[in-house]
């Protein structure tokens, strides 16, 4: 049996997914200072590489993508447990 038909039964579960594109300092008074339609400018940029985690464990790697408006993660490698 493979392992997609031994979880095939949890096939509706719900799990957090995460993908972190980048992280920033900012002082009090900046974050203070947002306000709608603010744009917090980040180091990260389409084709770099970034982590995904499910349910707190890194299972994969990824790319920024844009596809027209949007910004997306194209899955390039998953981590495989040791």
């Amino acid at each position: 049996m493979t392992p997609l038909e031994m979880i095939g039964a949890m096939g509706d579960v719900l799990v957090p997914v995460e993908i972190e594109l980048d992280r920033k300092h900012m002082t009090v008074a900046e974050i203070l200072a947002l306000e709608p339609d603010s744009v917090v400018t980040l180091s990260r940029s389409a084709g770099e590489n970034i982590n995904i985690w499910v349910s707190d464990a890194f299972v994969a790697t990824g790319e920024i993508v844009i596809l027209e408006e949007t910004m997306g993660v194209r899955i390039t490698d998953f981590h495989e447990r040791t």
